[in-house]
């Protein structure tokens, strides 16, 4: 019986450890490729590879389109997807100013 107890301990220890992985593999996707997209819509396709890359993950897919930038990271198992835009504002020079 007490094999039985620790067998089953086991694998929920197993579980939630693997769990906790998957978890944290996720997150750290997410938090790669927003910053890989951010990245590249500033400075484009080497600025998000190095940010990637700095974050712990592989840029998978990058696509330009317009002021628009969408990225896709690999961290582990766990794959993330993220845009961001590029937004250009204009500011009209102060005429007092020489």
């Amino acid at each position: 019986m007490m094999v039985l107890v620790l067998a089953a301990a086991a694998v929920v220890v197993i579980t939630i450890a693997r769990l906790g992985t998957a978890a944290d593999e996720s997150a750290q996707a997410r938090t790669a490729a927003d910053a890989a997209a951010l990245a590249g819509a500033a400075q484009g396709l080497a600025a998000a590879t190095e940010l990637a890359e700095a974050n712990g993950a592989v840029l998978v897919d990058y696509a330009a389109f317009g002021n628009q930038v969408e990225v896709r990271v690999q961290v582990g198992s766990a794959v993330a997807v993220a845009r961001a835009e590029r937004s250009v504002v204009w500011e009209r020079p102060d005429p007092r100013t020489p």
